[in-house]
Formats: structure tokens, sequence, C-alpha cells
């Protein structure tokens, strides 16, 4: 009896709650994932087209890229911190404090944009002779930047209007946004990097004479198409808020707030600890990519290759993060702390679902993937290896995100932030880094790139478990209260 009693609580709880919540889980984090591809496609978009114009083209944005994409996570990060400030106004029916709220992050997005558009044009050129950058890809790569800085106040702008749309249940029109920047930017980029002599190229000689004696700008052109793609996204953004009947019920532009001290350090308390956690994952990665450089080309195509391809199973994963700070967030706004509870732990289920099925895609998919990336076979051999180690990678990775994911619904950034700075670059880095360089165990080598995989595993793994516990104590505590 007791057994039928226990068996038909799950049940009925399953019917009423994880199911419904696992299916608006779903429903918000797969227009996240379309987002999350769309803007990645821009950068794949911009290495393609550059590197069909020259090599020096390619480096200088490859190099550029490097230097503005970790501020533009980093804002991203911060910006991201209004997700669960509106998630909570709008589950406790708060709707009139929304609108201050969002003025206070867009006030904030253009502090952002600014300072990390002043860094682009101040700090590059001593950071290239730091880094013995060739003068000729240095300059380049300068003049790309300086056209990307241009457009970053406008990414940021975007990104604080996502994350007031991602907080209102509303994920969509961040996907469709994001399809309307690839689309400008694809077409910009071609125009700019190849110049007339591209589009006769692609179109024949039918092209105006006016295009025809456009010049080919190279990575410029590409930096141009890049914050021109940027602004459009910010614009429509703003134009989507404005006439979307979704927010209806938001006065979000009737009457401008002005800067408020109070709105904003709450967005910097909850943002800016998301922000920094997101930079560390990302020079995680960037300083693997330099200390595994000695290794040899068939090393470094290797991990960058395996690296792309988990990195695109990760964006199902990361969505699902963002989707789940929404749901806990709602749900801690109506002051539900017993069905919060449920709810983060929930998405964490759901997440180790998703990290098995993404496993299994590794897995039989590693072989004629690799062929798509090389056709070398050492290289494909060892990123065919590192794979394997990624299978495991991938349970651990989607784990720590969407416990992490939950905590930031929780609005609970800060302890989030030190366990990550701890797993990614204490284990992560650092055991990695030990155990790529120092041979052990009686062996005569060292485990080289594998090391630094195993490390990187070990890190999210250790990252998880710290997470776990930190998510079950807060929110064994919020209901309890």
């Amino acid at each position: 009896m007791i057994q039928e009693h226990t068996l038909g609580g799950f049940v009925d709880n399953f019917k009423r709650v994880y199911w419904p919540e696992t299916r608006a889980l779903v429903t918000l984090a797969l227009p996240i994932c379309g987002a999350q591809l769309a803007q990645a496609g821009m950068g794949v978009t911009d290495v393609m087209m550059t590197g069909r114009q020259n090599a020096t083209s390619l480096a200088a944005v490859s190099v550029g890229t490097s230097l503005w994409a970790p501020l533009m996570l980093f804002m991203t990060g911060t910006l991201m911190g209004l997700t669960p400030i509106v998630a909570h106004l709008l589950g406790g029916q708060r709707h009139r404090e929304i609108p201050g709220a969002v003025h206070q992050a867009l006030w904030l997005a253009l502090l952002l944009g600014a300072v990390a558009a002043w860094l682009l044009h101040t700090a590059v050129m001593p950071i290239f002779e730091l880094m013995q950058v060739p003068v000729h890809v240095a300059r380049e790569s300068a003049a790309y930047l300086a056209a990307v800085a241009f457009g970053l106040p406008g990414v940021a702008l975007f990104q604080a209007l996502r994350a007031f749309s991602d907080g209102m249940n509303h994920t969509r029109p961040a996907l469709w946004i994001s399809l309307i920047g690839l689309g400008v930017n694809i077409p910009a980029n071609y125009l700019l990097i190849y110049g007339g002599d591209g589009l006769v190229a692609l179109l024949g000689s039918g092209v105006p004479e006016a295009l025809q004696t456009l010049p080919a700008l190279g990575a410029l052109g590409c930096g141009i198409a890049t914050a021109a793609s940027m602004w459009t996204m910010a614009l429509a953004m703003l134009l989507y808020t404005r006439v979307g009947a979704a927010y209806r019920n938001i006065t979000l532009w009737q009457r401008f707030v002005r800067p408020r001290w109070q709105g904003i350090r709450e967005l910097i308390v909850v943002g800016m600890p998301i922000g920094v956690a997101i930079f560390v994952e990302v020079t995680l990665f960037t300083l693997i990519a330099l200390f595994i450089a000695s290794f040899g080309e068939i090393t470094v195509g290797a991990h960058q290759i395996a690296l792309s391809f988990t990195s695109i199973l990760f964006m199902l994963p990361l969505s699902l993060s963002m989707a789940l700070t929404v749901r806990v967030g709602n749900t801690l706004g109506q002051r539900r702390f017993d069905i919060a509870k449920r709810v983060a732990w929930n998405g964490v289920v759901v997440s180790i679902v998703v990290a098995a099925f993404n496993s299994l895609l590794l897995w039989s998919l590693a072989k004629p993937v690799l062929a798509l990336y090389t056709a070398n076979p050492d290289i494909q051999a060892l990123a065919l290896s590192i794979i394997l180690i990624a299978v495991i990678f991938q349970l651990s990775d989607s784990l720590q995100a969407n416990l992490a994911g939950a905590l930031r619904g929780y609005k609970d950034t800060r302890i989030v932030m030190i366990i990550t700075v701890l797993s990614y670059w204490l284990v992560g880095l650092g055991g990695g880094h030990w155990l790529g360089t120092q041979p052990l165990w009686g062996r005569e080598e060292a485990l080289g790139i594998h090391g630094y995989w195993i490390g990187l595993t070990a890190g999210l793994s250790v990252a998880a478990l710290l997470l776990g516990w930190r998510l079950y104590v807060i929110s064994r505590r919020q209901a309890r209260a």
C-alpha cells in the first residue's frame, strides 16, 4: 500500500508539475538556442569570407575576434542579470517596476559599450606588440577592431532588451532578430570585404558601375559589416519591444527613467558575477589554446576541431540554462518557493537527458563530422581520441551550466562566480596543464592534449558538484521560508 501511494504521488506530481514544467522549459529554450546559433553563425561567416580574401585578412579577423569577443561576452553576462530581475517582478505581478529596471539596464549597456569601444581604440596596439603579432596583421586587425568598436554599444543595447524579453517569457523575438542580424551580416560582409570585383565575380557584368568601383576593404569591411549587424539588431529589438503585443502590459517607452544608483547597483550585483563567470570560461579556452600552441599544428588543429564540434552541441544545454533562470525566477516572484525548488531540479534532470543525447550524437557522428572539418588522417585520429573524452565532458558541462542557471534564477550569482573561477582555473586549467606537461605514473611522456581535456572534464565536474550542493542548500532554505 505504501509503495502504491508513493508511486501514485509521483505520477500525480509528474502530471501536475514536472511534465508541464518540462514543456514550458523546452518551449523557452529552443528559440534561445536558435538565437545563439544565429549569432555564432556571424562569427563563422566572418572567418569563412575573410579566409577566402587572403591569409592576412583571416589572421587579422581571428586575432581581433580574440580581443573583442571576451569583452562582448562580459557585457552580455552582466546584462543577463536583468533576466532574473524581470522574471521575479513578472511572477510577482509587479509590472509597474519593470520599465525602471529595464531603463537602468539600458543606461548600464551604453556605459559598458562605450568603455569596451574605448578599450578597443586605445589598448589593442600595445597588446599586439606584447603578443608579437606581425606588423601588417596588427595594422589590419586594428582597423577591423576600430570598426567593430562602433557596434559594441549597439550589441550591448540589444542584449539588455533581449534579457528583458527573455525575463518576460518571450524568447522568440531574439531568435528572429538574430536571424535578421545574420541576414544583414552575410551580404554586407561580401560587399565590403570583396568590393566591386567580388560583386562582378558573383553576379556578372550586369552589376551597376557605381557598385563595381567599390573598394575591397578586407578585414576593415568585415568589421563594418559586423557593426552594422549589431546596430540592426539593437534597433530591431527596440522597435519590436515598442510595438509588440506581448509587451502591452509594460509601459516601457512612455516615460524614460533617468539613471538611478539603486537600480544599477542591483543589476551589477546580480549581473556582474555572471559576466565574470563567462569571461573566466572564455579565457580558460583561450589560455589552453596558447599552452598547446607549441605541441604542433596537428595537435592544435585536432583541439580546435573537437572544441568546435562540442561547442555547437553545447548550445542546447546553454539555452536550457538561460530558460531555467527565467522559470525559477518567475516561480520565486510568485512566492511559490516549494514549487521553485521542483522547477529547478526538474531543469537539472532535463539537462542530464540532453547531455546523454548530445553524448550519443558525439559518439555516433564523430567520424563523418570530423571528415567534414579536415581530410588529414592524423588530425582526424587525434580529434577522435579527444572526442572520446568529450563524451564524458558533455555531462559535466550540461550539469554545471544548468545548475548555474537555476541559481541565477535565485539571484545567487556571487557564489556561482567563485565556484566557477576556482573550478575552471584551479582544477580545469591548473590540473590540465599539470597532466598535459608533466610525466606521471612512471610514464616517459606527459598526456599532452589529452591531459588538458581530462583537466577540463575534472574542472567542470567539480563545478557541477559544488553548484549542486549550493542549489540544494539555497532551494531548501527558500522552500522553508
